[in-house]
């Protein structure tokens, strides 16, 4: 997993571009207290769910690889 250019301010894109995502599905809404884990892997799991992204394998699911996955989403948007 060969890390990106801007990784951290594109993991900051994603979770906004995730939160307009689920918010505009009617499906999430984010409390103020919830973590930037706890929205990354929410916004993994619905994107996954609805077949925007390709999913990670079972054994490779991390936060790492989370956060590289939607960095990389949220570059192509």
């Amino acid at each position: 997993m060969k890390k990106l250019k801007n990784e951290k301010e594109l993991v900051k894109k994603a979770i906004a571009l995730g939160t307009a995502y689920g918010t505009k599905r009617g499906v999430v809404e984010f409390e103020a207290t919830d973590s930037a884990h706890e929205k990354l892997e929410y916004i993994y799991r619905l994107l996954v769910h609805d077949k925007v992204i390709q999913p990670l394998q079972e054994d490779k699911i991390s936060q790492k690889a989370i956060m590289h996955r939607l960095a990389i989403w949220a570059s192509k948007q």
